[in-house]
């Protein structure tokens, strides 16, 4: 996958308060973009504005593209 994120987004929303018990109970993230997030599979375009809005922060500053061997 070229897109890789640039930190612990689970941790970084825990730091900010939000337990995974939290994303779903309040239903800011599904149950299975966090399974997603757990193992570093992309989300949707509507996840990582939920992302951004909760972590204050841009697209770019959660994701890089990296290109793989093929590209």
């Amino acid at each position: 996958m070229p897109l890789k994120y640039n930190f612990d987004i689970l941790q970084a929303l825990k730091e900010r308060g939000y337990s995974t018990y939290r994303l779903s109970h309040e239903k800011l993230l599904s149950g299975s973009s966090i399974q997603k997030l757990r193992t570093g599979e992309p989300l949707s375009a509507d996840g990582i504005a939920t992302l951004c809005e909760l972590l204050e922060c841009q697209p770019g500053d959660i994701l890089s593209y990296e290109p793989t061997d093929k590209e």
